[in-house]
């Protein structure tokens, strides 16, 4: 009997002490990303380095974003020599051409036409018109790809979307040196043949009253 009543007492004796380690537990500020009660913590918590932050270690202060150190170049990297100003551009468009290769023009195209819509229809327009959306917003639109720019050379359309361009800005973060020639195969596409037919008419209308008020003198 005393047995039973021991053991009575001890399994209420430990109820009790589980019910109020269950409430201390309980106490405190919660942590919803808690898993609760965690084996070997520093495997669910490992200390990491937030990007931007700041961060002292063994008395250093280190930076988690550190830009790279002058002057060096990273692998596979190769850099534009050309500058931002006016020199640049018109060297770009004169000695700059594009380094893929030609054979797989319609592959650029393709590729720089995705790139297009992505970054540049919202200004230039589906078709290069300069009639965007957002375009149409500024002050002066962008100029026509088969008007004003028709015969823009490769390197400046490059240097443009390296550089920026008056209202347009640099897009040399968001693409690639093979995407901004992708792009400017595209962009090349927009601006239509050079020197086609229809800029054949159009001397022809030009020249040939010259021509025939010539002739009807000789005549005379």
């Amino acid at each position: 009997m005393d047995m039973n009543y021991k053991t009575i007492k001890l399994a209420v004796a430990g109820v009790a002490l589980t019910l109020v380690f269950a409430s201390l537990s309980s106490c405190g500020v919660r942590d919803e990303n808690s898993p609760g009660v965690e084996f070997m913590p520093d495997m669910y918590r490992s200390p990491s380095v937030e990007n931007y932050g700041t961060y002292v270690i063994d008395g250093d202060t280190l930076q988690s974003a550190m830009l790279p150190v002058k002057g060096t170049v990273s692998r596979g990297y190769m850099p534009y020599t050309y500058e931002n100003n006016a020199a640049g551009y018109e060297a770009a468009g004169a000695n700059l051409k594009n380094p893929l290769d030609m054979a797989q023009r319609g592959v650029w195209e393709k590729d720089g036409e995705a790139l297009y819509g992505k970054y540049c229809v919202h200004c230039h327009g589906a078709t290069g018109g300069g009639d965007g959306k957002v375009g149409l917003k500024l002050p002066g639109p962008p100029p026509a790809y088969d008007g004003a720019l028709k015969d823009l050379a490769e390197g400046k359309i490059f240097h443009s979307i390296t550089y920026g361009k008056n209202s347009m800005g640099s897009h040399s973060s968001q693409l690639s040196t093979e995407e901004r020639w992708k792009l400017v195969c595209y962009v090349q596409k927009l601006q239509g043949p050079k020197g086609g037919a229809d800029s054949t008419k159009q001397v022809a209308a030009v020249v040939t009253p010259t021509t025939a008020a010539h002739a009807a003198g000789g005549q005379h």
